[in-house]
């Protein structure tokens, strides 16, 4: 897959942006809880998850382990490490849902648990249970873990260049 054709538009979010999407995303979520447990999708997941542990007081975490991207490019999703049985009273989460494929995989093995992400794309919405925020399917999103601060030339030095 060409990343230069699927990804237009970079939506860069820094720590303290995750953490105000990942409480805001607590905040509706209290609305459909208590929850016994959080079952989190790794990689992805786990700081989200984390997050919502503490903002839901619940102290009961799982991880399932799950492969789909490498760098920008979408595979298909594997189990690397399968999670004890999490159905109703469960929640499940992810940092994003993009196609749908990853949320799909792990709600057809716990179907009675809901499915909540930070981040949603319009072709995997469907996917989930509840997002926090909503980006374009074509916007490749810079998660904080994946990126560091450096310096950038002023752009009349770029030019320059």
């Amino acid at each position: 897959m060409d990343t230069a054709k699927r990804y237009h538009m970079v939506f860069p979010v820094s720590w303290e942006q995750l953490q105000r999407d990942v409480r805001a995303l607590a905040r509706r979520l209290l609305e459909t809880g208590p929850y016994e447990g959080i079952l989190c999708i790794a990689r992805g997941g786990l700081i989200p998850a984390a997050i919502l542990a503490r903002e839901l007081d619940v102290r009961l975490i799982e991880t399932i382990c799950v492969s789909s991207y490498d760098w920008q490019e979408q595979g298909t999703a594997r189990i690397l490490k399968n999670a004890r049985e999490c159905g109703k009273g469960w929640l499940i989460v992810d940092d994003l849902v993009d196609t749908g494929q990853t949320a799909r995989l792990v709600r057809s093995m716990f179907p009675d648990a809901r499915f909540a992400c930070v981040y949603a794309k319009p072709a995997g919405r469907f996917a989930t249970d509840i997002y926090s925020v909503e980006v374009s399917q074509d916007t490749w999103i810079l998660f904080p873990w994946d990126s560091e601060m450096q310096f950038v030339k002023p752009i009349a030095r770029r030019l320059e260049e």
